[in-house]
């Protein structure tokens, strides 16, 4: 039987985090054959990706960053100098970035991004809409957008 005593502690503990990640992990595998079939193979491994858009001194103008997982490309961060806007760098960033992805086995591209920023240029790239998060943070909506790579 499972005492119903506990005691709750708070703060940050790199060891414990370790060690709930590695439980949860056991747990997924457990629980979704597609995740046990992954294990040991690239789709694994988070791997990192960046691309860098550079202007003629050398000074960085935009960027992309994020990693593909599980045959997916997750957007983390993009943006582009406002002098820069309109001009195509962002599509080109976020192209190399799909790109990049295809040739890691990846089918699939996921991000987020608020009202206030990109929802419209990310539909134009072909993007849909799979989720609105609304007051996310309070007065504004958190969008969750996808598409189909290749």
């Amino acid at each position: 039987m499972v005492s119903r005593m506990f005691r709750m502690e708070t703060g940050v503990d790199k060891e414990r985090h370790r060690l709930l990640r590695a439980r949860l992990r056991a747990a997924n595998s457990g629980a979704s054959a597609v995740l046990r079939e992954m294990r040991g193979t690239p789709q694994e491994r988070e791997e990192p990706l960046g691309v860098w858009a550079l202007d003629g001194g050398g000074e960085l103008v935009g960027g992309i960053t994020g990693h593909t997982w599980g045959r997916w490309l997750h957007v983390g961060l993009l943006w582009v100098a406002e002098e820069c806007r309109g001009a195509g760098v962002g599509g080109r960033l976020l192209g190399e970035a799909e790109r990049i992805a295809v040739e890691r086995g990846c089918g699939h591209c996921r991000l987020e991004t608020w009202d206030f920023q990109a929802p419209a240029f990310y539909r134009q790239q072909g993007y849909d809409v799979v989720c609105v998060i609304p007051d996310y943070p309070e007065g504004h909506k958190e969008f969750t957008l996808t598409k189909r790579l290749g």
